[in-house]
């Protein structure tokens, strides 16, 4: 079969393995329908796990030896490994930890079929002082904005502790169409997501009479999946370039429809560090 035809994901686990033998020749081997070149990509992008004993990790090596009774497990996703990444910039560097302007179409986090696309994996390979990073919390992967990765385990505890109770205040900035008119200030939503108390504020809202949107600065005290998406959504005023939650997004084309213009864009929090007080922000 030729390389080129493999455009479904695969998902396939190898038990077979031979002593001694190199991950990417027993890949090889159980995988001809995939080039060589494509699987060492596959191992590189994170899509290869090696189960040994009781442990499951990734494995990235093609030339990491083998031992009988090895498995390893192949997630090979043409869509995923192929996705371009665009490159994060650095807003503060910390020591410990680092703030990062995210791009939307980024993933906070890898899964079992590949990182390469992730923030942590990204900062990983870019940072230039070669520190491991540990990912603290989660931005959505169409919202841009403000992330933290920690660079020691015992920080990514501690950045965690912090978003555990609350104690970091985060602000967001969406564009949505129409006027937005506040009921008072800030105005409380408290719809349950998922059955679980969901609370998100909006502090302002300006009005751009040229392009008839709303800007919106909304501070969330609760970290439900897709919480601000869901909850204009419910107010019928969706982020503007929404696909989930807005009801004309399922008869419009992905091409019609801008990125999604929600922007992660202020944190604030007292440094485990050295109790000084941080702000980071984004302007743009």
């Amino acid at each position: 079969m030729n390389v080129k035809q493999i455009d479904k994901p695969l998902q396939m686990e190898i038990d077979g393995v031979v002593q001694n033998e190199t991950a990417i020749d027993c890949l090889t081997r159980n995988c001809p329908q995939i080039s060589r070149q494509q699987l060492k990509r596959a191992m590189q992008f994170g899509a290869v796990w090696l189960a040994r004993d009781t442990q499951v990790n990734r494995i990235r090596r093609s030339k990491k030896t083998l031992q009988t009774g090895d498995i390893l497990h192949l997630y090979y996703n043409p869509s995923i490994l192929n996705t371009p990444v665009q490159a994060a910039t650095l807003v503060a560097d910390e020591g410990s930890y680092s703030v990062w302007d995210k791009p939307g179409g980024m993933f906070s986090q890898g899964t079992r079929w590949g990182d390469h696309s992730s923030i942590a994996r990204w900062v990983e390979l870019n940072d230039t002082a070669n520190r491991p990073a540990f990912l603290v919390h989660r931005l959505d992967r169409a919202t841009r904005g403000l992330i933290i990765i920690a660079h020691t385990k015992k920080m990514a505890a501690r950045l965690a502790h912090l978003f555990e109770k609350r104690e970091i205040e985060k602000h967001y900035r969406a564009w949505v169409a129409g006027h937005f008119c506040l009921k008072s200030s800030p105005e409380k939503i408290d719809l349950p997501l998922d059955g679980k108390n969901a609370l998100t504020y909006i502090l302002s809202s300006q009005f751009d009479q040229a392009s008839k949107r709303s800007l919106l600065r909304i501070k969330i005290e609760t970290g439900r999946k897709h919480q601000i998406r869901q909850h204009l959504a419910a107010l019928g005023f969706p982020v503007i370039g929404e696909r989930l939650y807005a009801p004309e997004a399922a008869e419009a084309s992905d091409k019609m429809l801008p990125d999604l213009q929600l922007v992660a864009c202020y944190m604030a929090f007292t440094s485990p560090l050295d109790g000084a007080r941080k702000v980071y922000e984004l302007t743009d």
